[in-house]
């Protein structure tokens, strides 16, 4: 399946991304990466069935000017409510500029992170993206969101430790406070499209954890609206 992957941007390089998919194309994926937003137009959406999105409204790591446009962000739109999948990970949800249409579609609103700390992320309830999914624990930035649209069905929860005490937790990661509790996940639909929106993301070991790599390949399923097949299953 041929996935749009758009990544790189002021404070995500794109080669952890890039590097991240690697071990999904075993499962049947092909990437079609645009790291530099000069070379994506809105006429490339109508290719895909889904497209991935960990990428802010920075046109690339050098260049912070934005191309979430205000055309762009309604192309995405139009997009999904004809059909097509969005998966939004990590810096994907986050811009320096009004993305307001943007924000809307995905259904939520960044609100920003601690410093980079143990975060755990635990399923919260059967769905196909959480399918074989378990409790794991990486190093991470916490991304605390606000969600905005009431359709959107919460999959995933991460929690970490409260700030200035991560050290504490190195032996037991899982003993956190209940104030750094986020939705870590979660799903929507929007006209005849599916969204599915992860806040983990930041550094490759999140991206090679097996549980990781098994939410993303369901996800892209999902959102794709293909049945999804593992190994030994």
């Amino acid at each position: 399946m041929q996935v749009l992957l758009l990544c790189d941007d002021y404070y995500h390089p794109g080669l952890i991304i890039i590097d991240g998919v690697k071990p999904l194309i075993k499962y049947g994926f092909q990437f079609d990466i645009i790291v530099n937003a000069s070379d994506f137009s809105i006429e490339k959406l109508k290719n895909y069935p889904v497209v991935l999105l960990c990428k802010m409204d920075n046109i690339s790591q050098q260049n912070r000017l934005s191309w979430k446009t205000e055309a762009v962000q309604k192309a995405f739109v139009d997009y999904v409510e004809n059909g097509g999948g969005l998966l939004a990970v990590h810096s994907g949800l986050v811009s320096e500029e009004n993305t307001g249409i943007l924000d809307n579609l995905l259904g939520c609103r960044f609100l920003g992170h601690p410093a980079a700390c143990p975060v755990t992320v635990q399923p919260v309830k059967p769905h196909p993206v959480t399918d074989g999914v378990g409790l794991f624990c990486e190093t991470d930035e916490h991304y605390q969101i606000e969600i905005i649209r009431e359709d959107a069905d919460v999959l995933l929860a991460s929690y970490s430790p409260p700030q200035g005490e991560e050290n504490k937790y190195k032996e037991s990661p899982y003993h956190n406070c209940p104030a750094a509790i986020y939705p870590a996940g979660y799903v929507r639909t929007q006209g005849k499209g599916r969204i599915c929106v992860l806040t983990p993301g930041h550094n490759l070991a999140v991206w090679h954890n097996e549980h990781f790599q098994r939410l993303l390949v369901n996800a892209l399923k999902w959102t794709a609206c293909k049945s999804v097949q593992f190994p030994g299953n």
